[in-house]
């Protein structure tokens, strides 16, 4: 049985005892706008919550968020089924809420506590009538993004990034009154992990990431939790290479086409945030020399500033690692490209990449319209060298050991070198007489 399904065996339920169900939320806005959206949430009205725990009860194992939220699950489903609520901020994080669960409520003030009209929408689970208590409908239609009450919608600083979010995702604007209310509210008590949850679903849903910055710039919020993309803008670049402008402008460029390659990609998140922050590194390097606008080493310099970037909004090791990685590389792929250089060469640029052919499409992102079709042909073509090289048998440690070689503290510059002529394509037989000639040089 799937959740539709589910949603409707509980409604009719519900019915039966007086009440009404209603799809709510992002389920309700993504139907009417055509997206495809697997979540669902259900709100329950018009019976009493001991009620609705009979009735779930006779669907199986009933599990609840806590009495006091008004919100259930059922063991084994993906879905929320919440009854009607008042929220009221008592504090500045985001579990300072007063609850009050009220199934009698009434639909308006049950949507009343939503962020904005377009997610206060709400849709009759059995014959799909729609209760729009704050005209979402006609702003679903014009592609505004709208506060649905300003009282209470500065209470929760999300907002600000979920409008933000939002905008970038359906391309909507947001309403002038409503932008004015996010320059106000203060974002530095959100809890980092509620900021990735916002970026992720910017960077990785949107085909226009860069909107969600932009946004956060119109809304005078850039600065909080993304303080070094502040910082690029205005930063000026060579107008021969980067007629664009400034690096602001850029890094959205890159971020906006490398949208179009995230179903190509390794790591989709890391990726789309090398494509943000590959030039941190021009903060701190940007310098003009006779009248001429330079950027030496910003792709090394860079790296402390991309770690206090990550760090303030997320705590996982390997997009970060993935990014320190990268980032040193990324203007290597086109340099040798327009060198023609030799395979010897793109396969240790290759080799040292943590996802080498993640690397060439953050390459085309970063080249944008630049990019020549026989200079993508040349990357691709050397990539398949890369992986075809690295499938040949190879001189191995445990090959060195069988010939007689211990594991001192000598052994590892043997397997690099080993590994030099693995990239190299000497064929196994001659690398390992090779390697064990290196290793009787070292030992004299």
């Amino acid at each position: 049985m799937d959740k539709r399904e589910l949603s409707r065996i509980i409604a009719q339920k519900v019915k039966e005892e007086g009440g009404r169900v209603f799809y709510v939320g992002g389920c309700v806005r993504d139907k009417l706008l055509g997206i495809e959206n697997k979540d669902i949430d259900i709100e329950v009205h018009g019976i009493s919550p001991e009620q609705l725990k009979a009735i779930l009860e006779t669907l199986g194992t009933p599990m609840s968020y806590g009495q006091s939220f008004g919100v259930y699950s059922l063991k084994g489903y993906d879905i929320d089924i919440a009854m009607p609520r008042k929220e009221r901020a008592i504090g500045t994080g985001h579990r300072d809420f007063e609850i009050d669960v009220d199934p009698f409520i009434g639909y308006k003030e049950a949507a009343r506590r939503r962020d904005f009209t377009i997610n206060a929408l709400m849709e009759d689970v059995l014959d799909g009538t729609i209760i729009d208590s704050f005209n979402g409908l006609e702003d679903l239609k014009a592609g505004i993004i709208r506060c649905v009450d300003p009282k209470t919608f500065i209470e929760d600083p999300l907002r600000v990034l979920r409008g933000a979010q939002f905008a970038s995702r359906f391309h909507f604007g947001i309403a002038q009154d409503t932008l004015d209310l996010c320059k106000n509210i203060d974002l530095t008590p959100l809890h980092k992990q509620r900021v990735e949850e916002e970026l992720k679903k910017a960077i990785l849903k949107s085909d226009r990431p860069s909107i969600f910055f932009e946004t956060l710039k119109q809304m005078d919020q850039l600065h909080v939790w993304f303080t070094e993309l502040k910082d690029l803008i205005g930063l000026k670049q060579d107008p021969i290479y980067h007629p664009e402008g400034d690096v602001f402008t850029h890094a959205m460029q890159v971020l906006d086409k490398g949208s179009g390659y995230r179903n190509k990609v390794k790591d989709p998140y890391a990726f789309m945030l090398l494509c943000l922050c590959h030039d941190l590194g021009k903060i701190v390097t940007t310098e003009e020399v006779d009248g001429r606008i330079h950027s030496y080493g910003h792709e090394i310099k860079g790296l402390p500033l991309i770690k206090s970037f990550y760090r303030r909004f997320a705590d996982e090791k390997e997009p970060l690692k993935y990014l320190l990685n990268m980032t040193p590389l990324h203007m290597r792929p086109f340099a040798l490209a327009c060198a023609r250089a030799s395979i010897k060469a793109t396969n240790k640029v290759f080799d040292k990449a943590m996802e080498p052919e993640d690397l060439i499409w953050f390459s085309l992102a970063d080249k944008g319209d630049k990019a020549k079709q026989e200079e993508i042909d040349y990357l691709f073509e050397r990539y398949e060298v890369f992986k075809d090289y690295m499938a040949r048998d190879f001189v191995s440690g445990d090959d060195l050991i069988k010939e007689g070689l211990k594991p001192d503290e000598s052994f590892s510059q043997i397997l690099a070198y080993a590994h030099k002529l693995r990239l190299a394509g000497v064929k196994k037989e001659n690398a390992l007489k090779q390697t064990l000639a290196y290793a009787a040089k070292l030992k004299d």
